[in-house]
């Protein structure tokens, strides 16, 4: 599966099935939610995370049994060693919908040799889906999105913060950073659904995003869509930053056209605080 035609086919499916995880969280999130602790940082997973990802895990494997993939919370599945990988994040926002905040999000991405290819972001909320194959460019429910580029307020931007779950208290980078983003931001939206951040980005609503030890799962699929409509995506050093599944955890900066500059220089200053 290498061609733009087979990624297309790929789209169509990861859309379908985005989708009617969609309709399973809205149909469940009106309903009595079972919450349950997750691992030792504050997490937590609901049966709507399970009902969703098995959903999401039957659709892909039962499309592309030939493919690996990398599940929320069930971890890797099907064909190890495959040069495809499917990530697959079955509900974005699940501490939001444990305390009955309707903000979170579905997404999968499809990456080769660790890299993403396809992202898919689906809104249950609203009913949106937004995706992007890499070079073809992203679209959303309008069509083709493209990220106007930066024009300066005298208030400053409007910034996402996300950071991984093993990011503790009292982490002084973390700290740092925060401290830097709240003194020169007019707003700094910490959602708890990192995908609809990337789509916000993407559609120009926000004006950049500054990611801290972020995990993987929530990552390439919104990343790709945001690149592909054109922000600028760049590791704290400015190096080029592309989402890839060899690591754990990832620092990055995304912004609009004209933007990246200041940014870098506030996440200099964070780290030196």
């Amino acid at each position: 599966m290498a061609s733009d035609t087979d990624l297309e086919h790929a789209r169509r499916i990861a859309v379908d099935a985005a989708e009617a995880a969609g309709l399973l969280l809205s149909a469940g999130t009106c309903g009595i939610v079972e919450i349950n602790s997750k691992g030792d940082h504050g997490d937590v997973v609901t049966n709507l995370d399970l009902a969703a990802e098995k959903l999401l895990l039957e659709r892909v494997l039962a499309a592309f049994p030939d493919h690996a993939v990398i599940a929320e919370e069930s971890g890797k599945a099907g064909e190890t060693g495959s040069g495809w990988t499917w990530v697959i994040d079955p509900l974005d926002g699940t501490n939001n919908v444990a305390i009955g905040l309707p903000l979170y999000a579905v997404g999968l991405a499809l990456c080769r040799a660790g890299l993403p290819e396809l992202g898919v972001v689906h809104e249950p909320v609203t009913g949106r889906t937004w995706s992007a194959i890499r070079g073809r460019g992203a679209l959303g429910p309008g069509g083709p999105l493209t990220v106007p580029p930066y024009r300066p307020t005298a208030h400053g931007p409007v910034l996402a913060w996300i950071q991984g779950y093993g990011v503790r208290r009292g982490d002084a980078v973390a700290g740092a950073l925060k401290a830097e983003l709240d003194e020169r931001a007019r707003r700094v939206l910490r959602l708890w659904a990192p995908l609809l951040a990337w789509v916000m980005l993407a559609r120009g609503d926000i004006d950049g995003i500054i990611g801290y030890r972020t995990g993987i799962v929530d990552l390439p699929g919104g990343l790709l869509i945001a690149r592909e409509a054109g922000a600028l995506v760049t590791a704290y050093d400015g190096t080029p930053f592309d989402a890839s599944l060899s690591g754990d955890e990832h620092d990055f900066v995304a912004s609009r056209p004209g933007l990246l500059p200041d940014l870098l220089e506030l996440v200099r200053e964070g780290v030196r605080r």
